[in-house]
């Protein structure tokens, strides 16, 4: 299969999905040693965005209402950390009989203030934050391997494997990959698809593509840091088409983590097309270190 035929069928799924609702994103890996930050009232881990919100500060976090609930209160000087959620809204068009029925769902994104039982008196912990260390055995994909080894070593990027790591993240500053180790991951696929992704950010930096996403700092959910990671998860669906890993349960959470970051964007099909061809100099240059004007 040629190559174009692969990033047309990309982004065709990917708008497929898109349009289609909201998938649930879990992240593909078990992290480290906690569950990080959790709800005091429920136990549940928060999602991995709120994770990132709160710095991965491990341990039981509670809104004002609940601190006062249990008759607690915050310590002097505490400020408090934000999180967000997804609301659903349905929505609903008359059908020709005049009933009203539900055509399609959006998400619109709300936000709270949370603080952190360090940061509270009077609050008893309810819950034992440590993980299970649970792991996986894997063969490491040769081929993904050589690529992704070919490509750091030549352009000096920084990886940094962790043991029990609970996050995966490129720092345009220090030139760093940072990832969990591959046997945290339930599938070999979704060590690749992540490493992918992380590996297509870094194609970003101003010495390679100097895409605005990476190059300018742009806060957290703009639309900028939202085509970035469009783009980010492109290359990453790309490059393992490419390399004949099957990705299929790693391409469905890309699809979910995109819609989340998408939500003034995901009708803009002209964002998707621009986003697969910058997806596409990407994994070129990983694979060849070409730049678009050196073809």
């Amino acid at each position: 299969m040629k190559n174009e035929n692969i990033y047309d069928k990309i982004t065709n799924a990917i708008i497929e999905q898109l349009e289609g609702g909201i998938i649930p994103w879990q992240k593909p890996w078990v992290g480290g040693h906690f569950m990080g930050c959790v709800s005091h009232t429920t136990g549940r881990p928060y999602s991995l965005l709120n994770q990132w919100l709160l710095e991965h500060r491990a341990g039981e976090w509670l809104t004002f209402n609940q601190i006062q609930a249990e008759g607690g209160r915050i310590k002097k000087g505490e400020k408090a950390s934000f999180v967000v959620f997804w609301k659903f809204i349905d929505k609903t068009e008359k059908d020709e009989e005049g009933n009203t029925v539900i055509v399609g769902r959006y998400p619109i994104l709300k936000g709270y203030n949370v603080f952190h039982i360090d940061q509270c008196e009077g609050i008893t912990p309810k819950h034992d934050h440590k993980n299970e260390e649970t792991r996986f055995e894997h063969t490491p994909i040769e081929g993904a391997e050589k690529v992704a080894l070919d490509y750091i070593n030549r352009e000096g990027i920084r990886l940094e494997i962790e043991e029990g790591g609970d996050g995966a993240c490129y720092s345009p500053l220090f030139d760093r990959v940072r990832m969990p180790k591959i046997d945290q991951f339930k599938l070999v696929e979704q060590y690749y698809s992540t490493l992918f992704h992380e590996l297509t950010h870094s194609t970003g930096h101003e010495k390679r593509l100097a895409r605005e996403g990476v190059v300018e700092c742009h806060f957290f959910g703009s639309e900028s840091y939202s085509k970035e990671e469009l783009v980010a998860e492109m290359g990453a669906a790309f490059m393992c088409q490419t390399l004949g890993i099957n990705s299929d349960s790693a391409f469905n959470n890309s699809a979910a983590y995109v819609q989340n970051w998408l939500q003034q964007l995901r009708n803009d099909k002209k964002l998707v097309v621009a986003a697969a061809a910058k997806a596409e100099q990407a994994v070129q240059f990983i694979l060849t270190g070409k730049k678009p004007s050196e073809d």
